[in-house]
């Protein structure tokens, strides 16, 4: 039986789906569910988003992808059931950029391993990111979650250069 599922989706193709998500990790002896999802933002740094653009090489970003989630499930155990799908390409505001879901025998360990995997991903995917911006212009961004800074304010150097 499948215990990890891990999806790239390029955007011209479908969009990220969250029933898929709950649906693969539920199980009749999981007593808890928990669930990530990162969507495009309108602001950051100060500055309006119009959009962003995800580029990866697929083959390496699904096989860390499964390295991450058999690390997480060697972690939680054989019962632990999870999930990761990360969009390709160019998303509007609003648009659904990643989904990580969990599902575990009791709702701590799904919340902890929902946790864990999105910040694997987040820190250790080969993902880069574009943000547009209002004024017609783009960068890349540069960004991490638990670096101690706040996403709206600028980031060190020392960032790792993607942020859903």
């Amino acid at each position: 039986m499948e215990r990890n599922r891990c999806l790239v989706v390029d955007v011209q193709d479908g969009r990220l789906d969250p029933q898929d998500a709950l649906e693969f990790v539920s199980d009749p002896g999981h007593g808890g569910i928990a669930m990530f999802v990162g969507r495009v933002r309108d602001l950051n740094k100060g500055q309006v988003v119009t959009g962003v653009s995800y580029d990866m090489f697929e083959p390496l970003a699904l096989a860390g992808f499964r390295r991450m989630a058999e690390q997480t499930q060697a972690e939680f155990g054989p019962a632990a059931k999870l999930y990761v799908a990360h969009a390709r390409g160019r998303l509007g505001v609003g648009d659904l950029a990643v989904i990580v879901a969990a599902g575990t025998p009791h709702r701590d360990e799904a919340f902890r391993a929902c946790r864990q995997l999105i910040e694997a991903v987040k820190h250790g995917s080969p993902i880069w990111k574009r943000e547009h911006y209002q004024d017609g212009s783009s960068e890349w961004s540069e960004g991490c979650s638990l670096c101690g800074h706040d996403d709206d304010a600028a980031a060190p150097d020392t960032h790792a250069p993607r942020d859903a």
